[in-house]
């Protein structure tokens, strides 16, 4: 009889503590991740368009992950650490 095995990580964490929200969007920086999937510019595109108009977001920043399999490298984290938040793209 085969074995089955689950997919799913069983491993016990530590709840990391979820990053503090912003209080407005108005007049902050913000940084859009694409992840290089499919589609994802275009739903980054149509974001920002939104962010500018509606929410009064002063500033976006535009970066693209070399790949979606992999956590974004540290050079790509640093380079966005003085932006307010990210928003990650996972659009296909």
């Amino acid at each position: 009889m085969p074995t089955l095995v689950s997919p799913l990580d069983e491993r016990s964490r530590e709840a990391q503590p979820a990053a503090s929200r912003l209080d407005t969007l108005e007049g902050k920086r913000l940084a859009l991740l694409d992840i290089s999937k499919p589609q994802g510019k275009e739903f980054l595109d149509r974001l920002q368009h939104l962010l500018e108009q509606r929410y009064g977001v002063a500033e976006i920043v535009r970066e693209i992950k070399p790949t979606y399999t992999k956590p974004a490298p540290g050079a790509l984290l640093e380079k966005l650490a003085f932006v307010d938040g990210v928003i990650e793209a996972l659009a296909d």
